[in-house]
C-alpha cells in the first residue's frame, strides 16, 4: 500500500483519494473499480477516476477491496492484551463491547471507550459484575435492574443496550427470568442475548424479545439449537426474524459455532444478519483471530462476498443507534474506510471444536482510514 503526497500551487479538492480499488459498499449496492475522494473527514465522491492533482494525498488501492470501516457488534476489550487500537488496525472502526462489565465495574470500561482511537460503545451486562468465569448469574439477584438503569443513566452516551448470557453454566435454570430482567432494564434499547446450551428451548426465549433485540451465537451446538429434530430451522426463529429480531454470529472460542449447525441452517437458507467476532485476548491467536477472518469463514461457507461485507458494515450499523450514519461510503458519511487484500490460495478455517475446513479466499487487512485519516497499522 503506497501513500503519495501531492504538493502543488493550487489547493487540492480532496485531503485523501483512495485510488484504483474495487469499491464494495453494500449500502449503496456499489461494486466497481473506482476512486474514493475524502475531505473534511467525510466521503465526498466515488468516481471512475480522480485526478491525482486533486488530492493532497493518494492511497494506492489497486488490486485491493475498499469497503466501509468494519463494525463489530460483539467484542471484549476490557483486558490489556486486546485494545480498541489493535482492532482498528484490523479495519474495525466501530465496535460494541458485549457485556464485559456490569453496573459495579462499568466505569473502567467506559474509560477504555473514551480513550479509544475508534468508536467503542457498550452493552451493559445485566449482572452487576459483568462476565465471570464461574457464571455471573448463578445467583439471579446479580441481575439487578435498578443498578443497571442507574449505570445506563450515568453513561447514556456510551451504553447502547443490555447484554445477558443465558447458557446453563452462567444462569442455571433461571434463563427466562434473567432475560426478563435484561429486557426491563433495557427499555427502548436493544438486548443482546447469548444463547447456546440454555435450560429453556429457544422458542420460549424468543417469545420475550422485542424488534431490534439481538440473538448472538446463533450457530451454537446442542442443547436447544435453532434447528428442529429434522435439522430444519425452527419456525419460531423465522417468525422472530420477520418481526425484527436480529441474529448474529458471535464466533468466539467455546461452544458458539460448529460446522454441522452452520451447514444445516444455511442449507435451509438461514444466514446471519450480522457477523461478529466475540473476540477476547486469547481469541487473537485461537479460533477467532480477527473479524476479517470470521467474514472469510462465511465466504468459504458459501455466503456471497458483498453479503458478508454487508453483515459487518451497513447491517451491523442498523443494530446500534449510535452507528446509524456508519457502515457506508455514501456521500457525506464519516470517512471510515477499510482496504483489504482478497488473497487467493489454500486457507484453513476452524470452528469451536477445531474441525478444519479449507477455503480458497481470505480477506487480509491492508490499510485503514478513520475519520478521513490514514491509520498507522
Amino acid at each position: 500500500m503506497t501513500l503519495v503526497s501531492r504538493h502543488g500551487f493550487a489547493a487540492p479538492r480532496y485531503d485523501l483519494v483512495i485510488k484504483g480499488g474495487r469499491v464494495l459498499d453494500p449500502s449503496g449496492r456499489i461494486d466497481r473499480v473506482g476512486d474514493v475522494g475524502i475531505s473534511g473527514g467525510r466521503i465526498r465522491t466515488i468516481e471512475t477516476t480522480i485526478a491525482a492533482a486533486d488530492a493532497a494525498d493518494v492511497l494506492d488501492a489497486r488490486g485491493k477491496i475498499v469497503t466501509p470501516g468494519l463494525i463489530d457488534i460483539h467484542v471484549h476489550v476490557n483486558a490489556p492484551e486486546l485494545t480498541p487500537a489493535t482492532l482498528l488496525g484490523d479495519g474495525v472502526t466501530s465496535m460494541v463491547d458485549g457485556g464485559s462489565a456490569g453496573a459495579d465495574n462499568i466505569d473502567a470500561l467506559v474509560r477504555i471507550a473514551q480513550a479509544a482511537p475508534n468508536r467503542v460503545r457498550i452493552f451493559l451486562n445485566i449482572a452487576r459484575t459483568g462476565v465471570t468465569t464461574e457464571g455471573e448469574l448463578k445467583n439471579i439477584e446479580a441481575a439487578d435492574v435498578e443498578a443497571a438503569k442507574r449505570a445506563m443513566a450515568q453513561h447514556r452516551d456510551w451504553i447502547v443496550g443490555v447484554k445477558v448470557r443465558l447458557s446453563q453454566n452462567v444462569v442455571g435454570e433461571r434463563d427466562l427470568e434473567a432475560l426478563r430482567r435484561a429486557r426491563q432494564a433495557a427499555g427502548t434499547l436493544p438486548v443482546m442475548l447469548h444463547v447456546g446450551q440454555t435450560f429453556s428451548p429457544l422458542p420460549k426465549i424468543l417469545e420475550l424479545l422485542n424488534p431490534g433485540d439481538i440473538v448472538t451465537h446463533i450457530y451454537s451446538p446442542p442443547p436447544h439449537t435453532l434447528l428442529d429434530e429434522s435439522g430444519k430451522v425452527l419456525p419460531d426463529v423465522r417468525a422472530a426474524r420477520a418481526r425484527g429480531v436480529r441474529f448474529d454470529v458471535g464466533n468466539g472460542r467455546t461452544a458458539h459455532i460448529t460446522w454441522p449447525i452452520v451447514d444445516a441452517a444455511t442449507r435451509d437458507g438461514f444466514w446471519p444478519d450480522t457477523i461478529s467476532s466475540d473476540i477476547t485476548g486469547p481469541g487473537r491467536t485461537f479460533r477467532v483471530f480477527d473479524l476479517a477472518t470470521v467474514v472469510s469463514k462465511f465466504v468459504m461457507l458459501g455466503m456471497p462476498l458483498d453479503q458478508a461485507i454487508g453483515c459487518v458494515t451497513n447491517q451491523a450499523a442498523r443494530n446500534i443507534t449510535a452507528f446509524k450514519d456508519l457502515g457506508t461510503l455514501a456521500i457525506g458519511a464519516p470517512a471510515d474506510v477499510a482496504v483489504f487484500e482478497l488473497r487467493e490460495g489454500d486457507f484453513e478455517f476452524v470452528d469451536n471444536v477445531d474441525e478444519k475446513r479449507a477455503g480458497h479466499r481470505k480477506l487480509v487487512p491492508s490499510a485503514v482510514v478513520m475519520n478521513g485519516r490514514l491509520v498507522n497499522r
